[in-house]
């Protein structure tokens, strides 16, 4: 069983690149660890639905559409079609430019936006769904 995006795939639709968290993402989840054995473990509990948070996102970009899913159990998507992409945003604070890390917002047609948080190098996600607008499929033979 692949991933959620990977089961989404439309006939001819193709991944083109997948978005992960920047390491930063991650520093709560590991000083909830690290303060385990000080607060008789109860912070892991904590650290845990950290960890399943984190764990439970995909995202990606395809030849045909932006996909954002978040959840293990339960499961939560935010798609837009390329088609429907007006403007692609790069939020990122003076830290974010520091560490290479920022969010994305998507704005499209209608009144819903796709914001992808906390990621790795948000300058390369941008122009890879730019770059993903003006994809054209290979000719066959």
């Amino acid at each position: 069983m692949g991933s959620y995006i990977e089961q989404s795939l439309t006939k001819n639709e193709k991944i083109l690149g997948t978005f992960f968290h920047h390491w930063s993402a991650w520093l709560g989840f590991w000083v909830l660890v690290l303060l385990g054995p000080l607060t008789i473990f109860l912070t892991w509990i904590w650290a845990l639905f950290i960890f399943l948070e984190l764990k439970g996102v995909e995202r990606a970009v395809t030849t045909k559409r932006v996909i954002q899913k978040r959840g293990i159990v339960s499961r939560k998507t935010d798609e837009m079609r390329l088609s429907s992409i007006e403007t692609v945003e790069i939020q990122q604070g003076i830290l974010d430019r520091i560490f290479g890390t920022g969010s994305i917002k998507i704005t499209g047609r209608g009144i819903s936006d796709v914001v992808l948080k906390n990621l790795e190098d948000p300058m390369k996600v941008k122009k890879t769904i730019e770059e993903a607008e003006d994809y054209e499929p290979e000719a066959t033979v």
